[in-house]
């Protein structure tokens, strides 16, 4: 979701892999030993938790977590808890880097040593502020000062405990001032709106021309102004702090006049006087990226070559746009990822991925090394399998990688592992029957590969053949070299990552997927010598099971029919496919006349067939709306029932209210509930973003139930692969590439001019380019050029017109936003290339 700027769109998203934890201090009992999991937090919204790592004090998660950041936050914040005996959670430490920092540790693996968690330290949200001076004249005479402070409202603290009941201690600090003032609770509510005025004598006059007073009179520069926010608890232990502000008096200067917004910060000295080192670090790898996308006609000479390089004619392929990409990209996936989704997006992924491969193909000596290397093609392929073929992995996979996880069914076959409990024959055998089963559900599934992926195929193996006619396998190997070896083998391995899993299975059952995961790739791979493939003896034993012609066969059939170009169509799969399940807490829809519409935690499931929740995980549905019936899902106004996070799926009758467990999930929800019921033919053009309460629409005030929306929807594109991607933010995300490795195009042109003119050996320096064309190849180069400084002069007259907007103070940038004021410092540096 993108937060929009004047004329620009912005995303957020980070990718992030927790990778173990070590030193954590022992538990105080007799045990010593934890059992200890890891939250990723916006500031202190929880938005993914790991699984628990059970009896260690240097757990190994080995988890990946993404997600589109959908508003704004100042920390990505890492928690560490202990599950103890009686299943209360207590916090052992927590590493929060600062929203400013993230570039500091950009793809790199990052140990932080874990501070201590203090409710002191933990802070979050805004608040507004007016400050005035002014004269009052008593009765005697005597002029004195008053200073008006009215804290208007705070907007984003914290939920403590599952509720926010806030309010705002106001004080002026000097000398032999104590007195605090407090504004009234506001219940239930992040955002409260206080509205509240206090005063405060100051008795010297603002006239900084004058310069004699008196000794005794307070100098206004000393003065400071304190606002706490707190948390107002019904529990013996007290209000819990929330964040505070000083402001200095001398911000009034000579009109006496002060508004803005602050940052709330942590209590001086409020952290404990814990040692660092006690609590242990975590190791962590984290992406943050942030695209400032234009409006789409800015991207057009840019999209236009990239776009360029799926044609046909473009000969040689090594001389477009793209293929350029891949070649100064550092890693391949770099420049895979966003080329994949743009010509997804246009529909031009089929003939881009066969042109690349057709040129990869002719460049290969040996058919056994085919599609062997990390090559642009592949990182291509592997991308396009990933996106297009998700949903056909869930239907065929996560049945049994559900079963094979659940019933812990020991497989360890290496009798150097084996525990002393166990049978190695009863051990094989219960391998045998899982490889068996998922060799059957993969070869019997050709039906649901999708049309692209069958397309793809297609296109290598008559590459393959044609290059390689002596070889009759190879058009089968260089088929099976992607489906088996870089699609089911890996998903099997690490489900998690292929959102079969919500976790990494545990060090057994891992096992078990690794041990099933080598046999099926070397069934898939079709090798000659298959034996031979395993550097062990026990596994090289196990594959005798294996050796069968009923396998090389089915295999076989299964390779024929994903490449047969245009054969299937995804939208004949009639099996359910689950896209995503999870508790949530519902409103009652009130279907009885006087039935109470209270709220329940409830679980919900979407298929491709329907919509359900049901009382717990595996009980029957409690309610099912059909996918059909889906009329539009929309965010709901936090002031419907004082909750954040909601959202609204509208059916005919009525809308269904439900509250998912932080932002990132409402998102999600929408998102994927959008995409399932956006060719709906009766979708809503309009809808109301607040509840109907107390008879009227609160949005509109409208009194019928069935009054039409008073807001047009926000519904994207049809939910169909070519369109499930922005096309101008995978432009963007391509302009920064090159921006990035701007010196490397420009070496690359000189590699182009060195080739031409000496028709030589080409220079060392030069030789890490793949240049077929030099002609052809320098004269995009000057176009890619000339399109990415455009777009340079852009962004630069962008942050240079955003710069002197900008009020420090405002809500969009409050007085403490460190963020803010580095990036600020990054536009006064950074300069636009000259070439």
């Amino acid at each position: 979701m993108a937060v929009e700027e004047e004329g620009l769109r912005v995303f957020q998203s980070v990718k992030i892999k927790i990778g173990e934890a070590k030193n954590i201090p022992p538990y105080p009992g007799p045990n010593k030993m934890r059992d200890c999991y890891c939250t990723v937090n916006l500031d202190q919204e929880e938005v993914f938790r790991t699984k628990i790592v059970e009896k260690s004090l240097c757990p190994f998660y080995g988890e990946d977590f993404y997600c589109e950041i959908p508003r704004s936050f100042r920390h990505l914040s890492f928690y560490i808890f202990d599950r103890d005996v009686f299943r209360r959670d207590s916090s052992i430490g927590k590493v929060a880097v600062k929203k400013e920092d993230l570039q500091k540790y950009h793809g790199k693996d990052t140990w932080f040593q874990l501070q201590p968690v203090s409710a002191d330290s933990e802070v979050q949200g805004k608040v507004h502020l007016e400050l005035r001076l002014s004269e009052v004249i008593t009765d005697s005479g005597v002029i004195n000062h008053k200073l008006a402070t009215r804290v208007l409202e705070c907007q984003g603290l914290p939920i403590v405990n599952g509720q926010c009941d806030p309010y705002a201690a106001v004080s002026l600090l000097g000398p032999s001032r104590s007195e605090a003032k407090k504004t009234k609770v506001r219940r239930k509510t992040n955002n409260p709106q206080f509205e509240e005025v206090f005063y405060f004598e100051v008795t010297r006059p603002l006239s900084y021309t004058k310069r004699q007073f008196d000794v005794e009179e307070e100098d206004v520069d000393k003065l400071a102004l304190r606002v706490d926010l707190w948390n107002a608890s019904n529990l013996k232990f007290g209000d819990e702090f929330l964040g505070g502000v000083r402001v200095p008096l001398r911000v009034l200067g000579q009109a006496g006049v002060h508004d803005a917004w602050y940052f709330l910060l942590p209590r001086e000295n409020g952290g404990k006087s814990v040692k660092v080192e006690e609590l242990g670090s975590l190791r962590l790898n984290i992406v943050y990226t942030e695209d400032h996308v234009f409006p789409s006609e800015h991207y057009t000479p840019l999209r236009d070559l990239l776009l360029h390089s799926a044609n046909v004619e473009v000969n040689p392929v090594s001389a477009s746009t793209a293929h350029i990409l891949g070649e100064v990209c550092r890693e391949k996936q770099e420049a895979a990822i966003p080329l994949v989704r743009l010509f997804l997006h246009y529909g031009k992924i089929v003939p881009f991925i066969s042109a690349i491969a057709h040129a990869e193909v002719n460049r290969t000596q040996d058919p056994n090394t085919i599609f062997r290397g990390n090559s642009l093609t592949s990182k291509c392929i592997d991308e396009t399998m990933k996106l297009a073929g998700m949903h056909y992995l869930q239907v065929t996979l996560k049945p049994i990688i559900d079963e094979i996880c659940t019933e812990h069914k020991p497989c360890e076959i290496d009798p150097v592992k084996l525990k002393e409990s166990e049978n190695l024959e009863t051990n094989r055998e219960n391998l045998r029957h899982y490889v068996d089963r998922i060799f059957n559900v993969i070869t019997t599934s050709g039906v649901r590969c999708p049309t692209v992926m069958c397309d793809i195929f297609f296109s290598l193996r008559e590459s393959a053949a044609t290059r390689f006619q002596v070889d009759q396998d190879v058009r089968y190997t260089a088929v099976s070299s992607f489906i088996f070896l870089r699609f089911f083998a890996p998903a099997i391995l690490s489900p998690n990552l292929f959102h079969l899993r919500p976790h990494h299975p545990d060090p057994a059952t891992s096992r078990t997927l690794t041990l099933i995961s080598k046999t099926i790739q070397t069934l898939g791979s079709l090798a000659k010598s298959k034996s031979a493939n395993f550097k062990e003896s026990y596994m090289a034993a196990f594959y005798d099971y294996f050796n069968e012609q009923k396998y090389a066969d089915a295999v076989k059939n299964f390779l024929d029919l994903i490449s047969t170009s245009g054969k299937w169509d995804q939208k004949s799969i009639e099996t359910p496919i689950m896209l995503k399940e999870g508790f949530m807490i519902k409103r009652a829809q009130g279907r009885n006349r006087f039935g109470l519409k209270n709220f329940k935690k409830r679980w919900f499931r979407l298929t491709n067939h329907e919509f359900t929740y049901h009382r717990t995980k595996g009980e029957g549905a409690l309610c099912s709306i059909p996918i059909e019936n889906i009329l539009a899902v929309e965010r709901l106004e936090e002031e419907s029932f004082k909750m954040k996070n909601m959202f609204q799926v509208i059916q005919p009758e009525r809308a269904l209210y439900i509250q998912a467990n932080n932002c990132v999930e409402a998102r999600d929800w929408i998102d994927i509930l959008t995409k399932v019921s956006q060719c709906n033919r009766k979708r809503l053009s309009t809808y109301h973003p607040s509840a109907y309460l107390n008879g009227h629409w609160l949005c509109c005030k409208l009194s019928a139930d069935t009054a039409p929306g008073c807001t047009p929807c926000t519904g994207g594109l049809p939910a169909n692969i070519q369109l499930d991607v922005d096309g101008d933010r995978e432009t963007e995300r391509i302009y920064s590439l090159f921006s990035t490795y701007m010196t490397k195009l420009i070496k690359m042109q000189e590699a182009c001019g060195s080739k031409s003119v000496y028709d030589g050996p080409e220079q060392e320096e030069y030789s890490s380019f793949v240049i077929d064309d030099p002609q052809e190849t320098y004269k995009t180069l000057k176009q890619i050029i000339s399109a990415v400084q455009t777009l340079e002069q852009q962004h630069t007259k962008y942050k240079r017109d955003k710069f002197k907007k900008t009020k420090i103070g405002s809500q969009e940038h409050p007085i403490g936003d460190k963020s803010f004021q580095c990036y600020i410092r990054q536009q006064s540096e950074s300069s636009t290339y000259s070439i």
